[in-house]
């Protein structure tokens, strides 16, 4: 995948800068070891090939730098984030072993069924990397079925998915006053909000989904506010053609608070997603959530407590889910704030950080007893 440094809006980035800031809040001192990108989107064993050799390369330079340093100055573990048949780790794994250092990895997935086709060589390297890791860190709780058989007892462990939100919500009121006049917004209408990319395939399905869902509320006082860009943005309009939308494009992290704090229901059919770090933020900003019961959704949303899941790709449960939230401001605020507490109970970086800090001393500690015993 993009490295985390990579400018482009992402939850997967944001999520990997989460887990580096969560290490840090720990006490590790964390590098970036490489900005390789091992996607290989279009199953091309000849492109995963040189991508393997090129990583091998990588990873001998890598030891030979880490070699260079005073023993208290090398890394103590590796740690890698979401790696699956299309972009496996070619890098961890050979430079934890020729450091004998604790491998750990975070949303890994595996897919038996890749065995044998195009992905082949990239399905092997993940499943290698994933049945030597000394733990797995799961965000999505539908991934741990298929990680155990190659994971063991006891290596894959739960890590709810998480926000740093101290101190970042600004006040409702001025928000939405200030989107209001941005976006031409009535603050007397109920206002939607979808934040995604926006990009072919399970994105463009969702917002495909969510315009036919739209579509039976004419009938409501509303208005959606569309935060996102991409690639699709021509057919996502298309999507949404007709209906009451205002489009703000990409936002930073930083002004999206104001979006969460002003509007008053998050909506996204969450069409193969794997969380929706979008419906976490929204959560923890107090806003509830009407989503597609996708992957590990159910995880993140509360079904009738943070919000309302309707099976996915469903356009008449979604509309009537959305109808039931709109026309009740009472249960939406209640949804809200038990949003807000379930953000803060569960899913805080602090918790994050206790999970993992707990988790790689137990493997560093291991890593070394081992290194102490004899040879056979």
């Amino acid at each position: 995948m993009k490295p985390p440094s990579h400018a482009v809006p992402s939850g997967d980035r944001r999520m990997a800068r989460l887990l580096m800031a969560a290490l840090a809040r720990a006490g590790h001192r964390v590098e970036l070891a490489s900005r390789l990108r091992s996607y290989d989107g279009a199953g091309d064993p000849a492109r995963q090939a040189a991508i393997a050799g090129r990583a091998s390369g990588i990873a001998a330079r890598l030891v030979r730098r880490y070699r260079a340093r005073p023993p208290a100055q090398r890394p103590a573990a590796w740690f890698t984030y979401h790696l699956y048949y299309k972009a496996p780790d070619w890098l961890g794994p050979a430079v934890a072993d020729a450091l004998a250092i604790p491998y750990l990895v975070a949303e890994a997935a595996h897919a038996p069924k890749r065995a044998g086709g195009p992905w082949a060589p990239g399905h092997a390297a993940a499943a290698d990397a994933i049945a030597r890791a000394a733990a797995i860190f799961t965000l999505n709780p539908a991934d741990a079925e298929c990680l155990a058989p190659l994971a063991g007892a006891g290596r894959v462990v739960r890590l709810p998915p998480f926000l740093d939100a101290a101190g970042r919500a600004p006040p409702r009121a001025a928000a939405r006053a200030a989107l209001a006049g941005r976006f031409g917004l009535d603050p007397r209408r109920t206002w939607l909000l979808a934040v995604a990319m926006m990009r072919v395939g399970d994105k463009l399905a969702s917002y495909r989904l969510l315009g036919q869902a739209l579509r039976r509320l004419r009938d409501l006082d509303w208005q959606l506010l569309a935060v996102g860009d991409g690639p699709a943005r021509d057919a996502v309009e298309a999507a949404l053609a007709g209906l009451d939308v205002r489009y703000a494009g990409a936002q930073t992290e930083r002004d999206l608070a104001a979006f969460y704090a002003a509007a008053d229901l998050c909506v996204w059919p969450a069409v193969n997603e794997a969380y929706g770090m979008a419906l976490l933020e929204a959560q923890a900003a107090g806003l509830p959530v009407v989503a597609g019961a996708a992957g590990g959704v159910a995880a993140i949303v509360a079904d009738g407590a943070t919000g309302l899941l309707t099976p996915v790709g469903d356009e008449a449960a979604f509309a009537a889910a959305l109808r039931r939230l709109i026309l009740d401001p009472a249960r939406r605020a209640a949804m809200g704030a038990a949003a807000r507490a379930k953000a803060a109970r569960e899913h805080d970086i602090a918790t994050a950080a206790a999970i993992l800090d707990a988790e790689l001393r137990r493997a560093c500690a291991a890593a070394k007893h081992r290194s102490c015993r004899p040879s056979p």
